[in-house]
């Protein structure tokens, strides 16, 4: 199914533009988050281009920010662009495991692919084929963890509304609906 952003926006702030004043907004460049303040009455959660999987992904960050995070602009992480070393990669990689694999289960929530990513395009060699493999393995166990253990509350009511709003019928504890991403 090819999902555009806005069913997934108005569906955020239904969950959570009263309850948490966050909202999710469409970007036109880089993704980032924005706390309240100054001229903005809401958090804003910002995704990139228009892309519902940037959606999903940008929520997932929101889902694992703590609330003193949530009181950073970008939740006060670091941010590197394309050209990362092997070094800075990996520790990308590290905060990436949750939010990708929360990204994971709201894709297969609203029934829509998804794709992981390096983030890392010009990577100059420091994404190598074994390193991949990891980073997905590691996603992919997070994801298992996640569906043994439970999903942060804002996360679990995120994934149960896009189910029942895209009615795929597919519940996030459920793990025997869950197949191992290939």
């Amino acid at each position: 199914m090819d999902l555009s952003p806005e069913p997934v926006m108005a569906l955020f702030a239904e969950l959570f533009a009263e309850s948490e004043r966050t909202i999710l907004v469409r970007g036109e460049r880089e993704p980032v988050y924005l706390p309240r303040g100054g001229d903005r009455a809401s958090a804003q959660v910002v995704f990139a281009h228009g892309f519902v999987s940037s959606a999903l992904h940008e929520v997932a960050h929101w889902c694992v920010a703590g609330s003193a995070r949530r009181e950073l602009t970008d939740y006060g992480y670091w941010y590197k662009p394309d050209g990362r070393t092997a070094e800075e990669q990996r520790a990308f990689e590290q905060v990436e495991v949750k939010p990708q694999a929360l990204e994971w289960i709201f894709s297969r929530a609203a029934g829509i692919a998804f794709n992981f990513s390096a983030d890392n395009l010009g990577d100059g060699g420091a994404v190598t084929s074994d390193a991949w493999a990891l980073f997905q393995k590691n996603v992919w166990v997070q994801v298992r963890r996640y569906l043994a253990q439970g999903l942060p509350e804002r996360a679990a009511r995120f994934a149960a509304a896009l189910a029942e709003r895209f009615e795929t019928g597919l519940s996030w504890r459920d793990a025997a609906s869950y197949a191992e991403p290939q």
